[in-house]
């Protein structure tokens, strides 16, 4: 949120349904995809400005398959995403291997859902462009390591976004 709050991109932050003080019931991350399109409409009437999606864990997982086809979203931004099943769910990223909009991913090399060798075969399977990013002693929260997740966004942001500068400039 701060990486992207930074550059000027407005952020909204949100729980799924069944989340913390939000209502209704956990769906099993189908109905969370309706929760990830009613933000991104939301933000599009608020702001009427390009997207960035970025999601963390079960939130890069359900907000990746809502945003990667939305025409609004023009990157996108998965921190913690599971490369095995947790708590018996299973998640499939087939959608990624077509998706042609910039992706980065982020996760500590300690990650129990994203074991060594495992995220990085996943993400081999995707379209570029694409980055992968991992933290070094970090685990599935980056705890003790907010710092350098940041400086990760930030740093293919100013790559992503460079290219708008230098059109600006002339």
């Amino acid at each position: 949120m701060k990486a992207l709050n930074s550059f000027g991109f407005p952020v909204l932050r949100f729980n799924f349904r069944g989340t913390g003080l939000s209502e209704g019931e956990h769906a099993g991350g189908v109905g969370e995809v309706d929760d990830v399109h009613s933000a991104l409409d939301w933000l599009e009437h608020e702001y009427a400005l390009p997207i960035i999606f970025s999601g963390f864990s079960f939130g890069a997982a359900v907000g990746l398959r809502a945003a990667y086809d939305d025409d609004r979203v023009h990157a996108l931004v998965a921190l913690g995403l599971p490369a095995v099943p947790v708590e018996e769910r299973a998640y499939d990223f087939d959608f990624l291997r077509t998706s042609t909009k910039p992706k980065l991913f982020v996760s500590g090399s300690r990650d129990q859902f994203a074991p060594a060798g495992r995220l990085e075969a996943l993400v081999s399977t995707f379209a570029e462009p694409k980055k992968l990013v991992r933290i070094e002693a970090g685990d599935h929260f980056f705890e003790g390591r907010l710092k350098e997740m940041r400086v990760a966004i930030e740093d293919w942001l100013k790559e992503l976004l460079q290219p708008l500068t230098l059109i600006t400039d002339h």
